[in-house]
């Protein structure tokens, strides 16, 4: 498994065609505590950079976006419920979706861990 970052601080797991996503500590931290969670359902489909959900916390609120195009085979229905879980593990079981990839060739226009961390020093 590869893991990829986008510039808007989500993660993204990917083995094979198939991927699951969520928001990095770094985002988690920026948030502070997080108390609503939006999802989108199963079965939906991005494109790119479409938004597919919303975090909000006591500082602000926050759009996720898709990193990729996909269609969304799960959502973390378990965060919407406790939405502070993902205060405590933004990039393990706190996980917002997994996802189907459209085009796995757009996974090249995201962020390396290397290059990720370059970008939230």
């Amino acid at each position: 498994m590869t893991t990829y970052y986008t510039d808007d601080h989500e993660w993204v797991e990917v083995d094979g065609d198939t991927a699951t996503v969520g928001i990095t500590k770094f985002a988690s931290e920026q948030l502070g505590e997080v108390v609503f969670i939006e999802l989108k359902d199963a079965g939906d489909s991005f494109a790119k950079g479409d938004e597919v959900g919303v975090v909000e916390s006591v500082k602000a609120a926050s759009d996720i976006y898709a990193p990729v195009a996909c269609e969304i085979l799960e959502a973390n229905e378990a965060l919407v419920e406790a939405p502070a879980d993902l205060n405590e593990d933004p990039e393990g079981a706190a996980w917002l979706y997994k996802i189907k990839l459209n085009d796995t060739s757009e996974l090249g226009g995201l962020l390396s861990a290397e290059k990720y961390a370059e970008l939230t020093e």
